[in-house]
Formats: structure tokens, C-alpha cells, sequence
């Protein structure tokens, strides 16, 4: 017998301009949102369900979707902050990180999950070494994502080579997978991780694979001159000259862009995922966010790895996201609630390839849907549930996750993972890490 949940008596933020909130009704089957609408459920829809939702009190939203993390590094929350990138990097991260192995990567990145289904994430673009252990994750969580095997080529020729023939391993064994929740993207680490022709490598290969492109890019002012001095443009152009903007490609933090290269990621239609608690926390500075949202380019939102953040509740990005360019530009209108809100689903969705698929509740689309408990004293008074929604609401009120329409988390507590498990086992990785 097929399932078909239906929500009764609910609020609902569509994320769709035709009609963006509405009090009434949604039903669930086949892993979609079969139908919705104002008002009481009509009695057909009332009979067809085999489950129902009385969602008085609550709100519900499309999941969010975080375009850019290191799952696996929630490992290493907390274990050196207030620190330059790249001494963070270089004497904290990749020290530590060369110790990681598949185990470590699993219980990572099965932590990161919990933390993020239980904030309302149900997308998510994940970076890393030993990415078969993280999709393995994505497959017994429910969760949706788009996954990379992140290479930096700051290595002998041979190794490279390994490293390159891992990622299109990872990408021919996992692409489409976990009923279809599993993408694929390629990904040479950064501009300043990978020569050029080792980049080549990976646009040729995404070409070959008909698979979109992801990396870090000009994130720190000393990142971008570093590219000048040893290539004679900045990053930008650079890769633009290597072709990987022919493929789709989602880049990474973007914070120091000048006009041209605006204008560039533009007409190339590039996406932009913008990690504003990261970079403020690196103190690697504010992407001119508005400018690429007037030029055109999909601005999205991520979290960074949990070491660099140090939380994965993108609630708290948006909010983030929504304030900061306020402060920077004395322009309060420069990121409205909605706009901030729209990049942390659909644009999230459109960022990789996913708009029409998830991002927004509209008949059709893949039920991955959120509630929040709005019975709160920080959502009252019930004036603009979005605003709400931007400068009140945080990742501790969401009380239910469905991702294609099934539940990963049930009145507050997860339905796919165990939750103190894996906290434990987490814990063990860590205390090995560290000795």
C-alpha cells in the first residue's frame, strides 16, 4: 500500500512568488509533493491519507540546502580557532587531517548528519578524502546531497594521478545513487592546491563525465595575490583560462572579487557559495554578496566545515548572510529577509543543479520538507513569518525533517541514525586524532 502523509492546518513558506505563504495543506507520496492547497483538505485528500499531521503551532518550509562543507571535520570542532587561514591550515587542518582515515571519516561525517537533519539541512555539498565513507553515510541517513572527492595536487606527478583516478572511481560508482539522492562533482581543491595542468586533468574529466565542477576560490586577499604573482592573473580569470567554467561549476567563498570578475562569473554562470560565518570567523572577509545578485550570478549559502564555523545551522547563515551586508554597505535594504532565505533553498537548489527537483514546496517537487515549532516566544508576535524565519529562527526549532518524503526526524528525535552512537564514536575518533 502506498504511503500518502498529509499535513493538515499548517503554515506553509512555499519559496514560490505565486504564492509564498499560505495557512492550509500538503500531501506526500512517491517521494513528491502530490498536492497542496488553502484552506481545510478537501475530503478525497483526507481519505487517500494513510498519515496525518496536525500542524497547528507549526511551520513548514523546504529543507535547506548547504552548498559547501568538509563534513568530516565536525571531528575537529573547536581544536584551533582564532587563527589566519592559512596557519590554520597548514600547522592545524592538514596535520591532523593526514591522520584521518576511513573510520574517521564515516563517524565525521555520520555526526555532521545528525547535526544538520536535526537544524533542518536536508541538502548538502559535501568536499573530502575517503568520500565513498561519506556517501555511505548520505545513503543510511535519508539525506540528499552532492558529493566530491576534494584533491589538493600539492604532489608528486604519481600521486596526482591516484588522487584523480579515486575521484572518477568515486564519481562512476556513486553518481545517481542512493535512489537518486547522491550527485557527483569534480574538484580540484583550490587554485593554490592544484597546478594548472592538473586542473586541465579535472575539466577534461568532468567533460568526459558530463559532471559539474567545485572548488575554493579567492578566499583570502593573500590567496588572490599569490595567484598573480605566480600566474599573472588573478583567480578568476585563471581558471576561466583553464575552461572549468564551461563546465557548471559552484565555487566556493568568492569574498575578494573586483567588478571584471564579477561581471565574468556572470556571463560564465558561475554559482557563488557564500560561507559568511566562515569567512568573518577566518577573518578572510565579506563577499560582495548584493553585487553578484545585481550582475546575476546564484549567490548560495553554506556553512564551511564545522572546524571553521564552528556549527552547521545554516538557520544561523541566513540570519548571518542577511545582517552582514547591512553592517558592510550602510544599506539596509542590500539583503532582504526573503532574498536571504531564497539563498539558503533555491538558490541553494538552482547552485548545483537541483532547481525543480528541491528548494521550494510546489506540486511535483521532491518532498523535502521542514517544521518548525513556532509555539515560541521569539515567534511571537505572528506579524512576518519570514522574517521570522531570517532574523528569529534558529536550528533548534525544527522538530521534523522528511527528505523524499519519508521521515529523518520525528518529533525532535532521528529516525535513520543513532544519535548517541555516533556521538560516541565520534568522540573516539577525536581522542585518537588527538594523541
Amino acid at each position: 500500500m502506498k504511503q500518502r502523509r498529509l499535513i493538515q492546518r499548517g503554515t506553509f513558506v512555499t519559496i514560490d512568488e505565486q504564492l509564498p505563504v499560505y495557512q492550509g495543506w500538503l500531501a506526500m507520496e512517491d517521494g513528491k509533493i502530490a498536492a497542496m492547497g488553502q484552506g481545510e483538505a478537501p475530503a478525497e485528500e483526507t481519505a487517500l491519507a494513510t498519515e496525518t499531521l496536525d500542524g497547528s503551532g507549526l511551520l513548514f518550509m523546504p529543507g535547506l540546502v548547504n552548498t559547501h562543507g568538509h563534513a568530516a571535520m565536525s571531528l575537529l570542532r573547536g581544536m584551533a580557532d582564532d587563527l589566519a587561514l592559512q596557519d590554520w591550515l597548514q600547522n592545524h587542518m592538514w596535520p591532523t587531517e593526514a591522520k584521518f582515515t576511513g573510520d574517521d571519516v564515516y563517524w565525521g561525517s555520520a555526526l555532521a548528519a545528525v547535526e544538520m537533519i536535526k537544524s533542518g539541512t536536508t541538502t548538502f555539498v559535501d568536499m573530502y578524502d575517503h568520500m565513498h565513507r561519506v556517501a555511505e553515510v548520505v545513503d543510511t541517513s535519508g539525506l540528499r546531497a552532492s558529493l566530491t572527492r576534494g584533491v589538493i595536487g600539492l604532489c608528486p606527478e604519481d600521486v596526482q594521478k591516484a588522487k584523480l583516478e579515486d575521484a572518477i572511481r568515486f564519481a562512476k560508482e556513486w553518481h545517481g545513487k542512493a535512489d537518486g539522492r547522491i550527485s557527483v562533482m569534480m574538484s580540484p581543491h583550490a587554485p593554490y592546491t592544484c597546478p594548472p595542468d592538473y586542473i586541465l586533468k579535472f575539466v577534461e574529466t568532468a567533460h568526459e563525465l558530463n559532471l559539474p565542477m567545485h572548488t575554493h576560490m579567492s578566499e583570502t586577499l593573500a590567496e588572490v595575490e599569490q595567484n598573480v604573482r605566480d600566474y599573472g592573473v588573478r583567480p578568476v580569470e585563471h581558471l576561466d583560462r583553464l575552461g572549468m567554467f564551461s563546465r557548471p561549476t559552484l565555487v566556493a567563498h568568492a569574498v575578494h572579487l573586483n567588478d571584471e570578475e564579477i561581471a565574468l562569473l556572470a556571463e560564465r554562470k558561475v554559482a557563488v557559495s557564500h560561507n559568511p560565518v566562515s569567512n568573518l570567523k577566518l577573518a578572510s572577509g565579506v563577499a560582495r554578496v548584493p553585487e553578484l545578485l545585481k550582475a546575476g550570478v546564484t549567490v548560495s549559502l553554506g556553512t564551511d566545515g564545522a572546524a571553521s564555523n564552528n556549527n552547521l545551522d545554516l538557520f544561523q547563515e541566513i540570519s548571518t548572510a542577511a545582517l552582514i551586508h547591512k553592517g558592510v554597505s550602510g544599506d539596509p535594504t542590500a539583503i532582504p529577509a526573503a532574498e536571504a532565505l531564497r539563498m539558503g533553498t533555491l538558490y541553494g537548489a538552482r547552485s548545483i543543479g537541483l532547481e525543480g527537483v528541491t528548494g521550494q514546496l510546489k506540486t511535483g517537487l521532491k518532498a523535502d520538507i521542514i517544521a518548525l515549532n513556532i509555539g515560541k516566544a521569539h515567534f511571537v508576535p505572528r506579524t512576518d513569518v519570514v522574517s521570522h524565519l531570517v532574523y528569529s529562527a534558529r536550528g533548534a526549532d525544527v522538530v521534523h525533517v522528511w527528505v523524499d518524503g519519508k521521515p529523518l526526524l520525528r518529533d525532535g528525535q532521528l529516525t535513520t541514525l543513532d544519535e548517541e552512537k555516533i556521538m560516541a564514536e565520534a568522540e573516539r575518533c577525536y581522542q585518537r586524532l588527538r594523541a
